[in-house]
Formats: structure tokens, sequence, C-alpha cells
């Protein structure tokens, strides 16, 4: 008889959720990992810890009060790393805390230490102690997470070059900073230090960033980014890097050099797959460390399932967690759901961007057609009230059944505010619903009535003309 009836090396988002599916189904559950580590990257270096160093920066620059109190207003005037880490290390813990309670409550045994297959149904775990010992499992679960890719040609130090893990062990806030990499977490990190007065300068080789987001809302972000003096270098790639006494020098190809204080890669991510050893229990994995699973998150041995980042897109907690929650209900054959298609995206710019659905780009390359309906939080009494004046939630409508094609929101608590259009769309739900619904006022909820009346307004109009 083996050791557990489930057992799940890595406790990230999508490993937690997979043994406490797993223990509330009465079944034998194990997690690995090392113990510095419980909760994962998405704990440690990666999401809460960036979002919460956000906050941080929000709150202590006033840059969100600034409307209101005037552009010198500036909550603290000098604001060191001590700062903004205090509010992260007390978050990280209490996560961490909530984390071992849940393993724990559920009866959930969690070894430290790291695990390597022997083989298809063995997992050899290496304690801190260096001692090995075997644990065996019906099903196993990979759910071990990414790390920062690194280019081979650049020689990180993690102070003056470094990758985002390395941002949050800063020594000082850098007064200039080049960023490489216009994605969603070089994006993220471009505003943060943009908004605490480093000068920073985003690489890009692609022609713009964010390029899976509505291109008015990219736009939007640009023109805010650019206010707090960001520069961007689109089309252009980076020959070397190169660390002086005084700080780093980033060559382009192009032959322009950049000075600054410190050089972040944000180059995507790589499958921490590497100690695994999945050849001995049949497995592979592709060049970025990514295991490829079908739609149950089942590997090409049945028995063993891989959840979360290490799988590839969307890459995301939120669609890590139930991903563990379904690999963990077909492991147990418990009847599941397929996850629904209409996943919410958000990206902690500042300020925010989150989205549901397809963008105007999108439709019109598929020939949807489509109205527009458009809010502006400087219109909506609660935006004035928090000093929100760039704040916009768009509403893409088909006038063909008046449901929602997508919603799009840049502002303030835009990844809270997109749950509802979410709701609304994947109930079936039309724009006359959010015409008549009552919202609370003053709230930036009330934008939703707001752009469906815009929209509703607009298909009038046309309606009357084809009349």
């Amino acid at each position: 008889m083996p050791d557990f009836d489930m057992l799940v090396i890595g406790s990230g988002p999508g490993g937690q959720k997979a043994a406490i599916a797993a223990a509330k189904l009465g079944r034998r559950v194990a997690v690995v990992d090392s113990p510095d580590m419980v909760g994962g990257v998405s704990i440690h270096t990666g999401t809460i810890p960036s979002k919460t160093l956000r906050e941080a920066v929000l709150y202590l620059t006033g840059l969100t009060q600034r409307d209101l109190y005037g552009q010198s207003y500036r909550l603290k005037e000098d604001i060191t790393v001590a700062d903004l880490t205090a509010r992260t290390r007390h978050v990280v813990g209490r996560e961490v805390d909530v984390i071992r309670s849940q393993l724990s409550r559920n009866h959930v045994s969690l070894f430290a230490g790291t695990g390597r297959f022997v083989d298809d149904h063995t997992v050899a775990l290496r304690e801190v102690t260096g001692e090995e010992r075997l644990l065996t499992a019906d099903h196993i679960v990979i759910a071990t997470g990414t790390r920062p890719a690194r280019p081979d040609s650049v020689e990180f130090d993690g102070r003056t070059i470094m990758d985002s893990d390395n941002v949050l062990a800063l020594e000082r806030v850098p007064r200039s900073m080049v960023i490489v990499g216009a994605g969603v977490i070089g994006m993220e990190y471009a505003s943060m230090f943009a908004a605490l007065g480093s000068k920073v300068t985003v690489v890009e080789k692609r022609a713009g960033m964010l390029d899976m987001c509505d291109v008015e809302i990219v736009e939007s972000l640009r023109y805010h980014l650019r206010d707090l003096a960001v520069t961007f270098r689109f089309g252009e790639t980076v020959a070397a890097v190169e660390r002086h006494q005084n700080g780093t020098l980033t060559v382009l190809e192009s032959g322009k050099k950049i000075p600054a204080d410190a050089v972040m890669y944000s180059a995507g991510r790589q499958g921490l797959t590497d100690g695994l050893d999945l050849h001995k229990a049949g497995l592979a994995a592709d060049a970025r460390g990514r295991i490829a699973v079908d739609e149950h998150y089942r590997t090409q041995v049945p028995h063993i399932y891989a959840v979360g980042d290490v799988i590839g897109f969307p890459a995301l907690a939120a669609t890590s967690m139930e991903q563990g929650r379904a690999a963990a209900y077909h492991a147990c054959g418990e009847p599941v759901g397929r996850m629904h298609g209409l996943q919410p995206i958000g990206i902690y710019t500042i300020p925010e961007i989150s989205f549901v659905g397809r963008t105007e780009d999108q439709l019109t390359e598929d020939r949807v057609p489509f109205e527009v309906g458009v809010s502006r939080y400087r219109e909506l009494a609660r935006g004035q009230i928090i000093g929100d004046s760039h704040g916009m939630l768009k509403l893409l409508v088909s006038p063909e059944d008046r449901t929602l094609l997508g919603v799009h929101c840049f502002g303030t608590g835009a990844t809270e505010l997109i749950h509802i259009g979410q709701t609304v769309m994947g109930c079936g739900g039309t724009v006359d619903y959010l015409v008549d619904a009552v919202f609370n006022y003053p709230t930036l909820a009330e934008s939703y009535k707001v752009a469906a009346l815009d929209a509703t307004n607009k298909l009038r109009q046309i309606d009357r003309l084809g009349d």
C-alpha cells in the first residue's frame, strides 16, 4: 500500500489547492516543498510581495492623491527600501501562516525539503538535514512553478543587474533604472519605480507593450507613465550590459547607450523542473521547462498531473488554483466542470489594468460587429472623491443580441470591477441589464451603468438610421 493517495510537489497556489481539494474528499495527502518556500513563488517572490510592494509605493508616495493635494504631495519624503519591505515581510509572513494552518487543518502532511522522482509512483525527499527518504503515492501532482528566465549573455549579480526575484532584495531605491522587457512583470515594476521617482527606461524588442490588452487602454497607461518620466525604447534589442563602479551601462544593438544605477531583466519564466528527474517517471519538459498536459491536467503518465505555471499559459495564480482543484477532483474520480473560458486578466501597473473577453482589434479581425460604451472616472462622483481622473471602463457590445463581447478597465480598482462584467458575460446577460440595474452611489461600479447607457444610445442612433 502506498504512503499516500496523493503527493503534491510544490505548495504554491496550484499545489496547495490540489492538496486541500483531495483532502476534503477524504484522501491521504502530502505536500513536499522547501521550508523557506511554503506558499511557493507566488507568496515569496511573485504575486503577493510585488502587489504588496505596489500598495506600499502608492501609500508612501501619495501618488493617487496628487490631483487633490497638488503635484508635490508626498506622504514620506525619503522613502527607503526598508519602508517598502516592512509591509511586504508582514504580509508574506501572515500568508505563510495561513497556508500552513490550512494544510494542517485539513490533515495534509507537509514535508520540508525537495523532491525528485525515483519512479512514476515514488518521490525521493531530500530533507534539510541532507537525509533522503522515499515517499510513494497513487497519484502525484507536479506544481513546482517557475523562476525568471536569464539570458546566458548577461552576468547577473542580484544587486545592480537583476531579475524580478532580486528586486525585493534591493539595498536602496535606484535613482535610475533600465527594465528589459515590456511584458506584465516589466511594466508592473516600471510603474512602481517611476512612482518612487526613479528615472526608468523600458527596452522592448517588440513594437509595443502589453499586446494582449486593448489598444486604447495601453495608450492610456503609456501616457500616464510618460507623465512619470518613463522613457520607452521599442523595437530595440540589448546587445550588452556592462557593470561599472558607479552603475551600469546598457548597450543597444542600435548603438544607443543607457547609463543607470540598476538593470532589471523581465525575459519570461523558466519551469522549475530541472531537479525533478522527470525521465525516471517517464516524463520530459520542453526547452522552457514546461510540462505538457491534457484537458484534465494529466501528463503523458496518466496518474501524474501537472498544474500552475509549470504547464505554461496563462500562468496566473488564479488559474493555477482552479487547475489544482480540477486535477485533484479528476484524480479522485470526482465530477468537475471545465474551467470557464471567460478568465479575467489583472495587470497591477499604476494605474492597474484588467479585462475579460475580446479586444476591439480581435473583434475587428474576426469580423464581429460591435459598439463601444465608455465611462471615465473623472465624470463619476466617486472618481472625483478618490482623485482618479485617469480611469476608464469600456464595454464592447454586440449590436445583434446586445451581449457583452469584452470589458476593459483602467484605473483604481480595475481588477475588482472587472468581475461585474465577467459575471454578466458568464451568465449571458445583455447591456440592457446594466442599464436597468441600480448601483450604489457614489461608486466606481456605477461606471458600468454610464458605459452601458453610452453604448445603448449609440445603438439607438444606428437603429434610427436603419429605419
